[in-house]
């Protein structure tokens, strides 16, 4: 049994679906309602209270049984949803008590939520290359960003009090349903509308799939990867737009003319991840 927080939500439902369509027996747990159809069992669960975070992952009654696996993504979504001790507070609480039920009950392979905005976004001063990845340290902005940063900290701790847990924090990039695709030619009109995140994106589905590959990896301890879509949300090229948005940025690398300037290199080599979908 594979249990989904936040299930309810835009990536939680593309996940929930994506595993079922993959064989998983999967639940839902989340503080809202599952849209009509989900088709999976539900419970209603506030996971910043530990008691309920560790009765959940328990098993709930006859409607599920104990997980063998999560996929945290309940949180505040995003900066500026919330006051800011709120945010923190909130996904600092609720991400501990994840990992600590996780732990308790010997429940080894979790999957979670974090965030682009860990690389430094919104990039007001600017990353020290590009395409930005893993390799430097992590530099939140908000207090957001901060509860994301310091989940990866203490996964890397929790895995070292077990070294047969896995703990693997995604950093997911804007997520994007297929129907707002229709928006993105616009973007073109003012390049600093979208250069807090370097013009990024990933599609919900392909979220999904990145989701499912950190599951089904057989590695151990805590890691973290960029998860992006494999282009950007502009038509015009890198180039054009580095030189204009952050004029003299380093290239780590030869980058392709609309190439996600998020690095997904190391999902690539790790996971297996290569995106399915995307707006062109």
């Amino acid at each position: 049994m594979i249990i989904v927080t936040g299930g309810s939500g835009l990536a939680g439902r593309a996940v929930v679906k994506d595993l079922v369509e993959h064989g998983y027996e999967v639940a839902s747990v989340d503080m809202a309602l599952p849209p009509p159809g989900q088709g999976v069992p539900f419970s209603k669960v506030d996971l910043t209270d530990y008691g309920q975070a560790l009765a959940a992952f328990s098993g709930v009654d006859d409607r599920f049984k104990k997980a063998t696996g999560i996929i945290h993504l309940a949180a505040i979504p995003a900066p500026g949803l919330a006051p800011n001790h709120v945010i923190f507070e909130t996904n600092m609480i609720s991400t501990y008590n994840v990992f600590e039920a996780a732990r308790v009950l010997g429940i080894k392979n979790v999957v979670w939520a974090s965030s682009e905005t860990v690389l430094g976004l919104p990039f007001e001063t600017p990353p020290p290359y590009v395409p930005v990845d893993e390799d430097y340290r992590g530099r939140p902005e908000t207090a957001y960003s901060l509860s994301k940063f310091l989940g990866e900290e203490m996964a890397k701790e929790f895995c070292r009090w077990d070294p047969e847990m896995k703990i693997f924090g995604l950093r997911f990039s804007n997520v994007i349903a297929p129907e707002r695709y229709g928006e993105f030619p616009a973007f073109d009109n003012d390049i600093n509308a979208r250069k807090w995140n370097l013009w990024a994106y990933i599609d919900v589905r392909d979220a999904a799939q990145s989701c499912r590959l950190a599951l089904e990896s057989p590695l151990k301890g805590a890691d973290v990867f960029v998860i992006a879509n494999e282009d950007g949300v502009m038509s015009r090229s890198n180039d054009s737009l580095l030189d204009e948005a952050f004029p003299g940025i380093a290239r780590k690398r030869p980058i392709g003319p609309n190439e996600t300037l998020l690095s997904i290199d190391r999902a690539k080599k790790v996971l297996g991840y290569k995106p399915q979908f995307g707006w062109r």
